[in-house]
Order: C-alpha cells, then sequence, then structure tokens
C-alpha cells in the first residue's frame, strides 16, 4: 500500500511540479501582473481535499459498528496548530515564489529552485536528525555552486520589457522562497513525528487541507491590501488570450498547484522530505525542456552549467543514499547473525 501511494503522489508531484510554474507564467505572459492574485491560486484549489477525505469518512463510518460515532476530521489540537502555523508560513512562501517567476523565466526559476535539496539536507540534518554523508556535503556544494554560477551574468536572459532592478529582485525572492520552502519540508515531518496520534493518509490530507486554507487566508489578506479585488475584473477583459481563459488559467492554474502541495506533503508521509526535495529536483529538466518549448526561452552557456552542476549534485546525493542504506542493511543483518546462531546452539543444548 506504501508503494501504490508513493507512485501516486510521485505522478500528482510531476503534474504539480513541472505544469504549476509554466502556467504562472502563462498568466503573467498574457497580461497578469497581481501577484498576490497569483499567489492565491497556488493554494486555492484546496477544496478538491473534500472529496478524498469523503470517501475516507464513509468508509470509516461503514467499518465502524452501529451507534458509533464517527467524525468526519481525525486531527487533534496539537497537529493542528502546527498545521495553521505552516500554513501562514507557506502564505508568505508562495508570495515569495510568485514574485520570482512575475519577473524570472520559467527555466531560471526551476534552477534557483533546484538548490532547495542543498537547504533541504541541513535543514533536515538540525530538524530531523537525518546524517550528512560525503555525497550529500558534495550535492549541498554542487547545487550552491550551481545557483551561484546561475547569478552571473543574469542580463543574458532577462525580459525585455523588465529592468534590471526588477529582475536582480525576482532572483534574489526565488531563492529565500527556496529557502523558506526547504525549512519547511523538514518542518512537516517533525509535525508528523511529534503529532502524538497515529498517523494516517486521511490525517495528511487533512494537514493539507489546514494549511493550505491559511495559506489561501494570508493570500486573501494580501489581495485585499494589495487591491487586487478591484484590478481583476479589469485585468480579465484586458487579458491577450481573452476573458474567458483568463478565467481558465486561474482554475487550471489552483488545480494544479494542488497536486503539487499534496504530492509533495504525502511523500513526506510515506518517505521522508529529503526525498520530497529529490523528487522536485528529479523533475527539473522536464521542466527546463517544457519552458524552452513553450515560452522560446534562451537556454545559455551559464543555465547549461548550472543545470550539470544541478544534475551531479542530484546524482551524488542519490547514489550517496543508496549506499549507505545498502550499508545499513549489511549493519543490520550483521547485527542479527549471531544473535541467530546463538539461539540455534541453545537450542541444540
Amino acid at each position: 500500500m506504501v508503494k501504490v501511494l508513493v507512485i501516486i503522489n510521485c505522478i500528482i508531484l510531476a503534474i504539480g511540479n513541472c505544469g504549476g510554474p509554466l502556467i504562472m507564467r502563462l498568466y503573467f505572459n498574457n497580461g497578469g501582473k497581481r501577484i498576490w492574485f497569483s499567489t492565491f491560486l497556488e493554494t486555492a484549489g484546496f477544496p478538491v481535499i473534500f472529496i478524498p477525505l469523503l470517501f475516507s469518512y464513509i468508509a470509516r463510518r461503514r467499518s465502524n459498528n452501529v451507534g458509533d460515532d464517527t467524525s468526519f476530521f481525525l486531527i487533534k489540537p496539537r497537529l493542528l496548530i502546527v498545521a495553521v502555523f505552516i500554513g501562514i508560513l507557506s502564505g508568505f512562501d508562495n508570495y515569495l515564489y510568485a514574485y520570482g517567476i512575475a519577473y524570472l523565466p520559467v527555466s531560471t526559476a526551476a534552477l534557483i529552485i533546484a538548490s532547495q535539496l542543498a537547504f533541504i539536507a541541513i535543514f533536515s540534518f538540525f530538524m530531523v536528525k537525518h546524517q550528512f554523508t560525503p555525497f550529500t556535503i558534495n550535492a549541498v556544494v554542487l547545487l550552491t555552486v550551481g545557483a551561484a554560477v546561475l547569478g552571473m551574468h543574469t542580463e543574458t536572459d532577462k525580459p525585455v520589457h523588465e529592468t534590471h532592478k526588477q529582475y536582480i529582485i525576482g532572483f534574489l525572492m526565488t531563492v529565500a522562497a527556496a529557502v523558506m520552502y526547504a525549512f519547511i519540508l523538514p518542518l512537516v515531518e517533525l509535525a508528523y513525528q511529534k503529532a502524538r496520534q497515529p498517523m494516517s493518509y486521511t490525517l495528511v490530507l487533512e494537514f493539507q487541507l489546514i494549511l493550505c486554507f491559511l495559506a489561501s487566508i494570508v493570500s486573501v489578506i494580501g489581495m485585499f491590501i494589495a487591491g487586487d479585488f478591484k484590478a481583476l475584473p479589469k485585468e480579465a477583459r484586458d487579458f491577450e488570450l481573452g476573458e474567458a481563459l483568463f478565467y481558465v488559467v486561474a482554475v487550471f492554474s489552483a488545480i494544479i498547484w494542488q497536486g503539487f502541495f499534496l504530492g509533495a506533503i504525502g511523500l513526506i508521509f510515506c518517505t521522508s522530505s529529503l526525498v520530497s526535495g529529490i523528487m522536485i529536483s528529479v523533475l527539473l529538466p522536464i521542466t527546463e525542456v517544457l519552458a524552452v518549448i513553450f515560452y522560446h526561452e534562451k537556454f545559455q552557456a551559464e543555465k547549461g552549467l548550472s543545470l550539470a552542476l544541478s544534475l551531479w549534485g542530484f546524482v551524488s546525493y542519490f547514489y550517496g543514499e543508496i549506499k549507505s542504506g545498502k550499508d545499513q542493511k549489511r549493519i543490520q543483518q550483521e547485527e542479527e547473525s549471531p544473535e541467530t546462531e546463538q539461539s540455534s546452539l541453545s537450542s541444540e543444548c
């Protein structure tokens, strides 16, 4: 069952991770300018989570004895408070990312976000005690250097209609978004470990529902302050693809981004925050290729070098994790062997 959940979450994450930035950039490329509105769309699809929660509730109700009360929600106050806190953090993190996408090509933003694996490894070491290995350190260095290389010659892929200042701010905002999300993923894993109640996938869905609801509230407040509610009707009418497609883009954006967050949080439950970060990095080349195909983005030498360093870092980290897993399994077998031999000798005596 766990393997099935891992596969499902990987597929959902792949769709969200590749499709989310592309459809967000589609909004900005065709006259969209409201960053807080774009932030809101990243988590506005949370009501779809009620569908699997409803099926889970019906299944639990049928399995319970007649007369027993069946609660729709399983989450307890301790985990609820953590979900609220992480939801608020996610709201601001989503704003940083939306700001970056507004002023950066998708391929550039994707390469910057790939560096978050290095930060995830660091935060995971301190928060959930994931051990560093030489391969992990190598990956951290490579991903950091890759992001630094990308920061060189920034004028080469700057969109024509944007200033150098906007590009630099977008770059820094995206880096900040990568660091903050790298902190959020291990924090979610830590919340699962300290929940003081049995974790199930239904509980993960409830956690995701609350997280996205709070992030959406943060976005709505931002939209109100920025005057997005007054500006959106005019922006929809002036949208280059047409008013109808403006709302189509908004709806699909909300649904696709929900897949990204659901897949990432689900993978943490099934595996760990590091595996979730690795999966996001694995999808980097796909996002790069799609951005070049659909938006005809330039792919200069700096991006090629950054991509190569990022992939090298990922391969190094992934190889280290496989090797570490094999070593731990071998040590465990060696420890169990003497116990087995001793028990067999005792039985013979």
